[in-house]
């Protein structure tokens, strides 16, 4: 079928359903650490307030101004009104640095690099080269494909540049100009994602209280020979019914 979608139609008695897809993994591997008790140090250069104007290190992830970088601010100190003072907001940038290898096995692959969050504006580029426009906001997660920019079985060199204000000034109003301290950085995790050469890019599912149940299935490419298999489990972890083939 000359698509890269592919639906189905089942009826089961469960509520509560599983889509395993056997031919298909994701290999995840972190860059930085896990959360604030698991970190990794990067090469790091803060452009303005404390610690500045050289590289050092810091860990992944965090906020700068916690590790001893750049400069405190609220959220309202831009409003003479709240704090009867006019407050200059720092407006400083953090340079990371960090090498990471890929291996020969994972050519063909498609290879995201995944941020779970930076504040805020966030340029990124693969050994010299961009990964793709700028990331706005802080709060969520983006990712590019980096398939194409990465060096395999060597070493391989990440550089991030944050700002602590976006130049999108509606950000700012929501995101620096509020109820609470103003920091910069990545904050969140940051990992490699590993896919096979075809593979899911989204799935929807449809789950009925009569039983029926249906899914939609995006690949990431057109293919014209394909299958998906579906098991289906209840919430115990059992198998319930055979393999469904679509």
């Amino acid at each position: 079928m000359m698509t890269n979608f592919k639906k189905g139609f089942f009826t089961s008695i469960l509520l509560s359903l599983t889509i395993i897809v056997f031919s298909q993994s994701t290999h995840i591997k972190y860059l930085s650490g896990t959360d604030a008790a698991n970190t990794v140090e990067w090469d790091f250069f803060c452009t303005d307030g404390r610690n500045s104007g050289k590289w050092s290190k810091i860990q992944v992830p965090s906020n700068w101004e916690l590790k001893g970088f750049g400069a405190y601010n609220y959220g309202h100190d831009w409003d003479p009104t709240w704090s009867n003072k006019t407050i200059d907001l720092a407006k400083e940038h953090g340079l990371y640095k960090h090498t990471f290898q890929v291996p020969d096995s994972w050519k063909g692959k498609t290879i995201h690099i995944v941020f779970d969050g930076s504040m805020t504006d966030t340029k990124v580029k693969i050994n010299g080269k961009s990964a793709g426009e700028m990331h706005q906001g802080a709060f969520y997660r983006f990712k590019y494909d980096i398939s194409k920019l990465v060096k395999y079985g060597t070493n391989n060199l990440l550089e991030v540049e944050v700002a602590k204000h976006s130049s999108n000034e509606s950000v700012n109003r929501a995101e620096r100009q509020a109820d609470f301290w103003i920091f910069g950085g990545i904050f969140r995790p940051v990992f490699l994602e590993i896919l096979p050469e075809i593979h899911m890019k989204r799935t929807a599912i449809d789950a009925r209280a009569d039983g029926s149940f249906k899914t939609l299935i995006e690949l990431n490419k057109l293919i014209t020979n394909c299958s998906v298999t579906i098991e289906l489990f209840d919430l115990t972890g059992n198998k319930t019914g055979s393999k469904l083939k679509i």
